[in-house]
């Protein structure tokens, strides 16, 4: 249990169809006294239904669900307007599961396994909600080197031949930062990479947000996998 709460409570939906996997997350967030499971969805179709009405700060999505897997669940959570304000963590069995990148293209602040420790969890939760991205260190690797060696784990459009138009707004300098990020790099690490201030890595890192229109930093990694500068 932590201390007296300062802040805001944090509200979690869960979305798993085991119900022994839903009764463990709901058992350890409702433990804290700065977060709270407001609900629980079966399946996709019900979670994206129960985000909609319950407006949760944070959704923990199994990606293996019937009637609408969470994938899609989550494509329909970050493309509402009305939901700006909810984060997806998706939730996989596996180090590289096939569906993870796509969750991440799809919007998803970020995945873990769930497998993850207690304390981990739990951090999660309070990092997505908080705005800031998750990507647990040792899945972002085997995405990196999956990307090195040309095997991508989910399917997704090719990129054109020849420089990404994505990036012709970037100077050489937010290019280089943004592969960083891609490598899951903080700000902190940035700083001392480049030799650079921490807030001077920080306001690079917001401009990227603003000229790559990036949801969060989750999104930037993923753009630096699908331009080859997370290699």
């Amino acid at each position: 249990m932590t201390g007296p709460v300062t802040g805001p409570v944090i509200r979690v939906l869960l979305a798993d169809d085991q119900t022994l996997v839903r009764s463990g997350f709901r058992a350890l967030i409702d433990s804290e006294e700065d977060l709270e499971v407001v609900g629980e969805a079966v399946d996709g179709r019900a979670a994206v239904d129960l985000a909609r009405a319950l407006k949760p700060d944070v959704v923990l999505m199994d990606i293996r669900m019937p009637r609408l897997n969470g994938l899609e669940a989550t494509a329909e959570i970050t493309g509402d307007p009305e939901l700006a304000g909810t984060k997806v963590v998706v939730l996989t069995t596996f180090e590289l599961d096939e569906y993870v990148f796509g969750a991440l293209r799809a919007g998803a602040s970020g995945f873990l396994l769930k497998d993850v420790e207690t304390q981990a969890l739990i951090d999660a939760v309070r990092v997505v909600a908080d705005g800031q991205a998750l990507l647990a260190p040792q899945v972002t690797r085997r995405l990196i080197e999956a990307y090195v060696n040309g095997e991508r784990p989910a399917p997704a459009e090719e990129p054109a031949p020849g420089p990404d138009a994505r990036l012709e707004s970037l100077t050489p300098r937010e290019i280089e930062i943004l592969a960083l990020v891609g490598r899951g790099m903080s700000n902190q690490e940035i700083a001392g990479h480049l030799v650079l201030s921490p807030l001077t890595a920080k306001t690079h890192v917001s401009r990227l947000f603003t000229k790559l229109d990036a949801r969060d930093r989750a999104q930037l990694v993923v753009l630096a996998y699908e331009t080859g500068l997370a290699g």
